[in-house]
């Protein structure tokens, strides 16, 4: 169940329609509720700025509210957001855009081609607190003409169309939000996607109201109340209580026996995102024999096989067999007596481990702490010894924008446009807010790359970049996850391969 590998809709214009994406019908007033058990909190409602704007598990719900320039659909093509045609003009030296007309924003007032300026460059402006303001200052100086929008490329970046579809890449009320501030957009968010907010409660739950002015079409369930539930045995229990109509992220045999019972369905296919094992530059991870050895120890294949039931592809790489630079010949293999070997070489074994810390999830991912016991357990083996630290996904954040992530710490990245730069480019790049290994060899190869031109030429640096990696073992990449959806016969749920779960897809059966 992988896609085929993506490529975005030309850098030029996009030509497909509404009806392409595909909404739901209106439903009857019967048919107007719908719960959902989520497995993370909503720390903030401002999708482009501070720690929780990156967090791939929470656009779900910017999503449901606010609108991205251009639109990742469930097969993660792309179509038409709030801009209907782009493109770069013949020497990449211009922007050009078109805004799509008729929409407004939640309080009524009309959507217009000022939003999109103002969210292009508050994104790009440093103090603004964008995490991907990297990206979004490499282009500037707008110019609009009606519906009609121009910039100049400041610096050429090949990614700036993808990352409109991707994290941070929503449009903001410019209006509302100099109207009333920071503090009063977190009290009370608007934007034109296809849900309002009617109620919030921190590390409780979210109502939303349906829009019925949406430009996409009203979504089916006028009223969905969205609990955060970051317990997995409590999501499983709020499906078969039935006080939840779906849920998701659960441990894979309650999946299975949960969609073997009457009244329930389900889906688990692969999406984009990967488990990984970031690696600090500090302590005994400088050692190239520790890390070598604690990836050499890691059987992945077990992992995915007994842990996760089969539901899963190990990877060696952080690319995906659908991302654009995957390249199937860099592998690594499972050889526990190769990682002793190379441990007693620096003076370690069984009897002497190397010890270090781990930090990791609990239930924010299937089997995300039972995989990090599992793999704790096989470096015991070669002589590793690794204490678990458990924090939440938050936490984490915090800690990796700071650099100071203990020597391992498990995490789950997502790339839902599927391109390296978002990949490997951000997990390893030492400068980037994302990465904590700050290795020179590895700046010096990906640091040409940002700006490549040649598609060709960019996709086998980005290859080479990732062999790289795997042949000094920087990073330990795990799987790609299969991501366990649950809900009632009564509700018709559309997966996305971006991992996001959207009640705007769904619809009473």
């Amino acid at each position: 169940m992988r896609l085929n590998r993506r490529k975005l809709l030309g850098y030029g214009a996009s030509t497909l329609g509404v009806a392409a994406l595909g909404m739901p019908r209106i439903a009857s007033a019967q048919e107007s509720e719908l719960t959902i058990a989520y497995n993370v909190n909503l720390p903030s409602w401002d999708p482009t700025v501070g720690p929780s704007a990156v967090n791939p598990t929470i656009q779900g719900f910017y999503q449901s509210v606010f609108d991205q320039f251009i639109l990742n659909k469930p097969d993660l093509s792309f179509a038409p957001g709030l801009i209907t045609e782009w493109g770069w003009n013949d020497d990449r030296s211009q922007v050009m855009m078109t805004v799509r007309d008729g929409v407004t924003w939640h309080d009524g007032s009309p959507f217009t081609a000022d939003d999109i300026v103002w969210s292009l460059e508050r994104a790009g402006k440093a103090e603004t607190g964008n995490p991907i303001q990297f990206v979004w200052k490499n282009v500037g100086n707008f110019r609009v003409d009606g519906n009609k929008i121009t910039g100049d490329v400041i610096q050429f970046d090949p990614t700036l169309f993808k990352w409109m579809s991707f994290l941070t890449g929503y449009v903001m009320p410019k209006a509302y939000y100099e109207k009333v501030g920071p503090e009063g957009f977190e009290k009370a968010p608007i934007g034109t996607g296809p849900y309002m907010v009617e109620r919030f409660e921190q590390n409780a739950f979210l109502r939303l109201k349906a829009n019925p002015n949406y430009w996409g079409g009203k979504p089916a369930f006028e009223n969905v109340t969205i609990k955060f539930v970051p317990d997995a045995a409590s999501r499983v229990a709020e499906i078969e209580s039935g006080s939840s109509q779906v849920t998701l992220e659960i441990p894979y045999e309650e999946y299975d026996r949960l969609t073997s019972k009457e009244g329930l369905s389900g889906a688990c296919e692969t999406v984009s995102d990967i488990g990984m094992i970031f690696f600090n530059d500090i302590d005994v991870m400088l050692d190239a024999n520790v890390r070598k050895a604690a990836v050499l120890a890691v059987d992945k294949k077990l992992l995915v096989d007994r842990l996760l039931r089969g539901y899963g592809l190990p990877i060696d790489t952080l690319e995906t067999p659908e991302y654009a630079a995957f390249d199937p010949s860099i592998t690594v293999e499972h050889n526990p007596d190769k990682a002793k070997e190379l441990l007693a070489a620096s003076g370690y074994s069984p009897d002497n481990p190397v010890k270090f810390t781990i930090q990791t999830t609990r239930g924010f991912k299937p089997k995300d702490y039972e995989m990090v016991q599992a793999i704790v357990g096989m470096w015991r083996k070669v002589g590793i010894e690794a204490s678990i630290e458990v924090y939440e996904i938050a936490k984490h954040y915090e800690l990796r924008a700071a650099d100071t992530l203990a020597p391992a710490a498990f995490y789950n990245w997502g790339n839902s446009i599927g391109d390296p730069t978002t990949s490997t480019g951000f997990a390893m790049f030492g400068p980037s807010p994302h990465s904590v290994w700050d290795g020179q060899d590895v700046i010096d190869a990906i640091g040409p790359l940002w700006g490549e031109a040649d598609e060709d030429k960019r996709i086998a640096g980005w290859k080479a970049v990732s062999k790289l990696i795997a042949d000094n073992a920087y990073v330990l990449p795990l799987l790609q996850y299969a991501q366990p959806i649950v809900h009632s016969d009564s509700v018709n749920v559309v997966p996305h391969k971006s991992g996001a779960l959207l009640p705007a897809l769904m619809t009473p059966a």
